[in-house]
């Protein structure tokens, strides 16, 4: 249960708060949330809130494309980070988004939701869902391609973290009980690695 691995998360992110706020941004990221920003722009959305924000650099950038950005993240150390850069940052976790239904145009989660154990990623998209106005767009990524629940043995944090992979045809049937998928791309990463990131953008469901 996602209550089960919050701690041991949290603690992770706050000892490494200050080196993930130090780390580049490889040229697909890049991309991936330019294409989202043009989008937003050209639909008119105007209040974003990014969960799992970590350091904040992507809030940042678009605050500074002027979008009405709120953040969140479980790591009190990553939320200091995020004020210091002059964002609205609050400490929540996933389940507890403590925000009123339908306050947000769209939600950005780039690396986050990959933590969520595989039992409670329904209750999270559906909180999700909640938060954002009637065909409000979210942009979903993640790391990807084959199956995987549990402690990564080979993550070099300590406390290690929880992660949960899923094949393309098993994340997007999920997502698509709660939105509309406009947009999938699986992006390959460097040679080696047994992964994929799994872009998305979605649009939540317009009668909801």
């Amino acid at each position: 249960m996602y209550e089960d691995v919050i701690q041991t998360l949290r603690q992770a992110y706050d000892r490494y708060a200050a080196e993930r706020d130090q780390h580049g941004i490889e040229s697909w990221k890049v991309a991936e949330r330019q294409q989202f920003l043009e989008l937003l722009q050209a639909a008119g959305k105007e209040r974003l809130l990014e969960i799992g924000a970590g350091p904040g650099r992507d809030s940042k950038f678009f605050q500074d494309h002027g979008l009405k950005v709120t953040c969140t993240d479980l790591s009190p150390e990553m939320v200091d980070l995020c004020r210091a850069k002059g964002l609205d940052a609050h400490v929540m976790d996933f389940l507890h988004l403590d925000f009123p239904d339908k306050s947000f145009d769209a939600v950005y989660a780039l690396n986050c939701l990959l933590h969520v154990p595989k039992g409670d990623l329904a209750k999270v998209l559906a909180n999700i869902e909640r938060l954002l106005k009637p065909n409000g767009l979210f942009f979903m990524g993640v790391y990807g391609g084959h199956e995987f629940d549990g402690i990564w043995p080979l993550d070099h944090y300590e406390p290690k973290r929880y992660f949960a992979f899923y094949t393309d045809e098993q994340i997007k049937a999920i997502v698509s009980d709660y939105f509309d998928v406009i947009y999938f791309k699986s992006i390959e990463l460097e040679d080696g690695n047994e992964h994929h990131f799994q872009s998305m953008i979605l649009r939540r469901h317009v009668s909801a």
